[in-house]
């Protein structure tokens, strides 16, 4: 083991990457030190938050190689959600509904079309064409198909004035529903089901893997830090991104949901080019379909508890237009079961087109 560890550290030594971690220090104590100056703030918590994504990306790998695809895909889409947890309850218990429901639909889209099209196109640039489970890129753009209607519905009761009363126990009673429906499809997909949702594809092999403890003390500690830094990072966003000339939307969705999201991207885009792309399309539609059947519906119940007040689920119509639009650009794209790199410029090019509209017209809520 001794022999294993010594390893794992020259590994860690031989990757220029990883010599960014110095920034993870600097940008903690820096917090202290230069509370004022933002804008130094937000560029050391990126330069920090990305050799974190690469040891966050090799240690998850380490657990996948040893556990299957679709587990090692759901592990990894829970680490990367739980920094996007932390930063909303932050939210939630200061009562900035705004900015919680900003992240969880930035989360969605950005996860639904750049992290899945990114990985088709890298995947697509080495490998003339790549295959994956569509059944289990089906399950999983469904049940975030069930996720947006979901969401859909308080905000269309939202628009009759006479039933704004029942607005909050409809989210109460959708927010229990979802996380229903997850957990269900979980069993689905890692117990009754499990063989249907096999890996297709023929993985090159990848670094030796490391040893299971070691891995997951790794994710433990790895996750604790971007937790830390991820709260840097969203405390200095808002000013730095005024004094860089971005607007609030374009930050909550594309900046803040792209840095959340550094790890899962690490890992889903190196799987791509491995040929590993049940792993890239199981960390992107599974952390999505995450953050709108689990995430969202436990900020919910939560804001009963450490809210000031009771949170729904009534998203203004641009955000349920993008959420429901990635959705089915997902839907479609996957369901063949095979792709090359055009097919992920196609998507990027629809996450393009989001996030070049919010940096010009921003909506007004």
């Amino acid at each position: 083991m001794n022999a294993r560890i010594s390893e794992i550290v020259s590994e860690a030594r031989a990757s220029p990457l990883l010599l960014l971690l110095a920034f993870v220090p600097l940008c903690l104590v820096g917090e202290h030190v230069w509370p004022e100056r933002h804008t130094l703030l937000f560029v050391l918590s990126v330069l920090a938050i990305v050799p974190l994504a690469a040891l966050l990306s090799r240690a998850t790998e380490s657990v996948a190689d040893r556990t299957g695809q679709a587990v090692g895909g759901l592990l990894n889409a829970t680490l990367g959600n739980l920094t996007e947890l932390v930063i909303a309850l932050t939210a939630l218990q200061a009562g900035q509904y705004m900015l919680v429901k900003a992240s969880i639909a930035g989360a969605i889209v950005t996860n639904t079309l750049f992290m899945l099209g990114g990985a088709f196109l890298i995947g697509g640039l080495k490998h003339h064409e790549q295959q994956y489970n569509r059944v289990s890129a089906r399950l999983q753009a469904g049940l975030l198909f069930l996720a947006t209607v979901a969401l859909l519905v308080p905000s269309l009761l939202a628009e009759a004035e006479s039933r704004s009363t029942m607005l909050q126990p409809l989210s109460l009673g959708l927010a229990v529903l979802l996380i229903v429906a997850y957990g269900l499809g979980m069993l689905f997909a890692l117990g009754t089901h499990k063989e249907a949702l096999a890996s297709v594809g023929h993985a090159e092999s990848a670094e030796t893997p490391w040893p299971i403890p070691v891995a997951l003390a790794v994710l433990a500690t790895v996750t604790l830090l971007v937790a830390l830094v991820s709260e840097v990072f969203v405390a200095s966003v808002q000013h730095a991104a005024e004094t860089l000339g971005m607007t609030p939307a374009f930050v909550g969705f594309v900046i803040v949901a792209l840095v959340s999201a550094a790890a899962e991207m690490t890992t889903a885009f190196s799987a791509a080019a491995r040929d590993q792309l049940d792993l890239s399309v199981s960390i992107a539609l599974g952390s999505a379909a995450q953050i709108a059947l689990f995430v969202a519906p436990l900020l919910v119940l939560l804001s009963y508890v450490i809210g000031p007040t009771p949170m729904n689920l009534q998203f203004w119509p641009g955000a349920i237009a993008m959420m429901l639009i990635a959705t089915l650009a997902a839907t479609l794209m996957t369901n063949g079961g095979r792709s090359a790199w055009f097919v992920g410029v196609m998507i990027l090019m629809v996450y393009a087109i989001f996030a070049l509209a919010l940096f010009l017209l921003p909506p007004v809520a």
